[in-house]
């Protein structure tokens, strides 16, 4: 048994070495700041140079005074690192030139000993950087590493070192090493359900980075110099589980994670569930870690299923606490069916009340196999608080607490408050009067605007988030009083309820203006929506448009969070289409519905300087009012898009299974083509009237965009499309619809059509249906693609001169209805809430 577990380390190792030569390759950093602290030469660690702390290195240092210490003593096996270090004896900076902007690491090495009359295991100091508090009055009582990682968006990257009280700080070793942009996306889903955007501007430290089922991956075997601990000492139960190790059958795909993600050492070994061949085993492998309180924490999870010898094989769950993070985790379906291909997943936690977190995995219920679960590898990363601080209270950051500092903390603060006093007084007379004005013109008396005077940035906090900062162009926006949502929905009444999602239950409604709306309720136990409400806010209410839904105002206050919306009498496309007993509809009025979303779809990518990417295009987000008119819905997962040097938008996959692109999924690159994709979906989903995914029909039916494409690349589409639609297409029509959803589900954006082209080719194909033109119908194939009518620059133009149309009323009435939506009606988001 020992030799055979010699063996397995054996082969652990070079097969580490071998996978380590083709992937260390792959990233050299721009910034690679590398300080041995008090070393008179330079050190070497693995293939690493850290240069000496002389006049080279003290290049990037300002202190008061220097103090270069060396150990008496060289304990067998200590890192050269560890046997000089800085002493400082007041505040100090280290400034480096930030060459690339972006995400930078900070690794600070301590070592204490004992130089002179300075035993640094009693040092008590104060790290920070940028704006960031790193550390605060620490001390370092052993061996430590401190890594962090901070967004440099300025020339320069510093780091202060601040001595508490009569102590000092030290240092051994410092890092100052750029990140790669793959590393950290802008966003992550939300404990327990929903989405959190921002995370590029947060600070973060690593607390724990976990190899399950492996050994130790030292920073020599890292791609990005960073170390995996073994996950053994962190298992609750370990009879509970069982290693694996095949790093041999690691599968890295292009577009998914690269070994800068993780290495092959980390993907190519596992914990899974230790089911002593038991079909009945039902149990949660569980690890605990040690965290600090009152932080949230960013935790990534990889998989890699090198267990299963076929897809679909491997289906379980992933909890974080007693929350349920992923329910039926199928890593096929995350890697576009490839096998043994790594995946990753982040979560942001809510602020942890706890000193301890617990991650678990365990067998589904649905799985009709043989009971399994996995995990292959954990970071924990906790996150800076809302003061901007990595150690809990910053407030001894800055040195110096003498009683004029003080004096001047009082001082500034009474005036400070005084101030923001006489603030809130001019800004409550203010809007005192433009309330009465609005009233003499017919609106709402109860509505409050949140922005007086046009570009005013107000926090707005609730239970749900630690404030959300709207700005606002102009005078768009309006909080509806609490008491005031409560009348318009008979205080919520559930028999009032006309949708439920992740984010909370919506309510029909009526304004004491007599404006019909739906109010989107949050559920105080979801946090789904807290990002979509910022979005809201901050971007999209710049929107005015025919074809999309209006968001009306919003409620935050008395710990609630309430989104008011337009009412859309006739619900979504979806429930047109399957899934209820509403009518069926004719095709004409299928292709009215796609025209009427393709033009708002249009206007989001052209109307304004920067295309805006909605991200999350379905029929469950297409909505109908009384005369089925669409409009597009739902814009919590919308991005700007790229600007005009640029191609693409970098950012984590978000959207909806089914009408995924699968090169956004690939490449996590984002374009406008990403939507035109999965319009595509939903063209063939308005003519098949079936799910685009439905695991209950046979293999090759259950993907509705491979199934559909199938039948069109064979010229007999009409044989799948909707039953109450046969016989009632023709064929003209047919083929341009089908053509254009053929083009818009291309492989590689650069081959789909833009949604202008798109528009024009249905409202062709609507020609088509309603009359027979003159000429060869060949001539109304995809050739046509790619040319824009008169008619849709006309829309466009149009559509231009509304978004520049100030909304503001300064008196008198003001023409209504510029582009067939209501001036009251001045956001866009959605009406009826169906959980992603």
């Amino acid at each position: 048994m020992m030799l055979r577990k010699g063996i397995d380390v054996l082969l652990l190792w070079i097969l580490s070495i071998l996978h380590l030569q083709s992937s260390c390759e792959g990233y050299n950093p721009p910034d690679n700041y590398l300080i041995d602290c008090g070393s008179s030469s330079n050190t070497t660690v693995g293939d690493r140079v850290f240069i000496a702390d002389n006049s080279a290195a003290s290049k990037f240092l300002s202190t008061p005074e220097d103090v270069l210490a060396k150990s008496s003593s060289n304990a067998k096996g200590d890192s050269p690192l560890y046997q000089t270090a800085r002493v400082f004896t007041g505040s100090t900076k280290y400034t480096f030139p930030a060459t690339q902007k972006g995400r930078h690491w900070i690794r600070l090495y301590f070592s204490p000993f004992v130089y002179n009359s300075y035993n640094m295991s009693s040092a008590t100091f104060s790290v920070s950087a940028q704006s960031f508090v790193l550390l605060n009055r620490f001390t370092a009582t052993g061996v430590v590493v401190k890594e962090f990682s901070v967004n440099a968006s300025s020339s320069s990257i510093v780091v202060t070192f601040n001595p508490s009280d009569n102590s000092f700080a030290f240092l051994n070793a410092i890092e100052v090493v750029s990140v790669p942009d793959e590393l950290i996306q802008d966003d992550a889903s939300v404990l327990p359900s929903g989405n959190y955007q921002g995370l590029l501007v947060q600070a973060l430290e690593t607390v724990h980075r976990v190899n399950m089922g492996g050994p130790t991956v030292s920073s020599a075997n890292d791609t990005l110099w960073r170390t995996w601990v073994p996950d053994g000492n962190f298992l609750v139960q370990a009879s509970l589980a069982k290693n694996v190790t095949k790093i041999g059958a690691v599968n890295y795909v292009s577009g998914g994670p690269t070994p800068n993600i993780a290495p092959s050492t980390v993907y190519g070994t596992l914990t899974e569930m230790n089911s002593a061949s038991d079909p009945n085993s039902n149990f949660n492998v569980t690890w605990q870690f040690d965290v600090d309180s009152r932080f949230r924490y960013l935790v990534r999870f990889h998989f890699c299923d090198i267990v299963s010898s076929s897809l679909n094989q491997l289906l379980f769950n992933v909890y974080i606490g007693s929350s349920i993070v992923v329910s039926n985790l199928d890593l096929s379906t995350r890697t576009f069916n490839v096998l043994a291909a790594p995946y990753y997943l982040d979560l942001v936690t809510d602020v942890i009340d706890s000193t301890t977190l617990r991650v678990s995995i365990g067998p589904s219920t649905e799985s009709g196999g043989y009971p399994n679960a996995i995990l292959n590898g954990l970071e924990i990363m906790k996150m800076n608080n809302s003061d901007g601080s990595l150690s809990g209270d910053s407030s001894a950051v800055s040195s110096g607490s003498s009683s004029k500092s003080m004096v001047g903390v009082i001082v500034g603060s009474s005036v400070g408050g005084v101030m923001a006093l006489a603030f809130i007084g001019v800004l409550l007379v203010c809007c005192q009067r433009r309330r009465k004005r609005f009233s003499g013109q017919g609106l709402s008396k109860t509505w409050i605007p949140i922005s007086i005077n046009g570009g005013t940035s107000l926090t707005m906090g609730s239970k749900y988030s630690n404030g959300t900062t709207a700005s606002i162009a102009s005078n768009l926006g309006y909080r509806i009083p609490f008491a005031a949502v409560q009348e318009a929905t008979n205080n919520f009444d559930e028999s009032w309820v006309i949708g439920i999602g992740g984010f909370g239950k919506v309510y029909r409604g009526e304004l004491s203006d007599g404006t019909k709306v739906a109010a989107k309720r949050g559920n105080p136990k979801s946090q789904q929506g807290l990002a979509e409400f910022k979005t809201e806010i901050e971007m999209l209410s710049q929107f005015r448009h025919r074809h999309l839904v209006s968001l009306i105002g919003y409620c935050d206050e008395r710990n609630e969070m309430i989104l008011i919306y337009e009412y859309m009498e006739n619900g979504t496309l979806k429930s047109h289409l399957y899934g209820s007993d509403l009518p069926n509809l004719s095709w004409k009025q299928r292709l009215e519905i796609c025209i009427g979303a393709a033009r708002g779809l249009h206007y989001l990518h052209t109307g304004y300087a920067t295309a805006v990417i909605h991200r999350d295009v379905k029929s469950a987000n297409i909505l109908l009012d009384e005369n089925l008119m669409a409009k597009v819905a739902d814009f919590g997962l919308s991005k700007a898009g790229p600007e005009l040097d640029q191609t693409h938008v970098s950012t984590a996959v978000k959207g909806s299974f089914g009408y995924l692109d699968p090169e956004y999924f690939r490449r996590q690159q984002l374009t406008e083509k990403s939507d035109v994709y999965s319009f595509g979906v939903v063209l063939f989903e308005v003519l098949c009237a079936r799910p685009v995914i439905d695991p209950t029909l046979p293999r090759e039916m259950v993907n509705l965009a491979e199934w559909a494409m199938k039948w069109q690349k064979k010229g007999q589409l009409d044989k799948i499309i909707d039953p109450t639609l046969a016989g009632m297409i023709r064929p003209d029509s047919l083929r341009k619809f089908a053509e254009t959803a053929e083009k818009c589900l291309a492989d590689f954006g650069v081959d789909r059509p833009a949604m202008g082209d798109v528009l024009w080719n249905l409202e062709y194909a609507l020609q088509l249906q309603e009359a027979v033109l003159q000429g060869d119908p060949e001539d109304n194939s995809t050739n046509m693609i790619g040319e824009l009518s008169p008619q849709v620059n006309n829309f466009s133009n149009v559509d231009a001169s509304v978004s520049a149309v100030a909304l503001e009323v300064e008196g008198g009435a003001v023409d209504d209805d510029l582009s067939g939506v209501s001036m009251s009606r001045v956001f866009s988001q959605l009406v009826k809430s169906e959980g992603r």
